[in-house]
């Protein structure tokens, strides 16, 4: 497979020449399964000398390809099993109406992604609960209170088919 170029966060593209190989991939992807992993495991995984993994691995994160590195939690194990998807239409669409909204958005209780979306509703949120009396609470105590917002519909997560941190490398 040919090496790939990519761009930064930010969007402007890196330095030229700076690309991944098939190494770089298998390293992306054994980090996506399990970045607890040790460096020495990973170079074994990936065919490396330590020091030459950790080398790739630092120019990956320098490249901005690792963001960061996160324990994934289990959500029913700590009260928080229940997934609500919720779309939200503002009353006006300015800027300072999004920025508002965006802002308060951040901090609500459980809200674990927060999207702009093209169509009916104007952001798509994630958000997980206990259940459905702490959902209510939230909806009363926080959710109507957002700025801006006309209309809020929820739609309650019956079974969650796939739910994946990984990217396709």
């Amino acid at each position: 497979m040919p090496a790939r170029k990519f761009r930064s966060p930010a969007g402007q593209a890196h330095q030229a020449g700076v690309q991944i190989d098939r190494v770089d991939r298998a390293i992306l992807r054994q980090l996506q399964r399990d970045a607890s992993i040790s460096n020495v495991a990973l170079a074994h995984k990936v065919n490396l000398s330590a020091p030459a993994c950790l080398r790739r691995v630092e120019r990956l994160r320098e490249m901005g390809l690792i963001r960061g590195v996160v324990a994934l939690l289990n959500p029913k194990a700590l009260d928080a099993g229940m997934l609500v998807m919720i779309g939200v239409v503002l009353d006006r669409s300015t800027p300072d109406s999004f920025a508002d909204f965006e802002k308060a958005a951040q901090k609500v209780s459980g809200c674990m992604e927060c999207h702009v979306v093209t169509g009916e509703f104007d952001y798509f949120m994630l958000v997980r609960t206990k259940d459905s009396d702490s959902f209510s609470r939230l909806h009363a105590e926080q959710l109507l209170y957002l700025p801006g917002v006309r209309q809020i519909r929820t739609f309650v997560v019956l079974k969650e088919i796939l739910s994946t941190t990984s990217f396709p490398v």
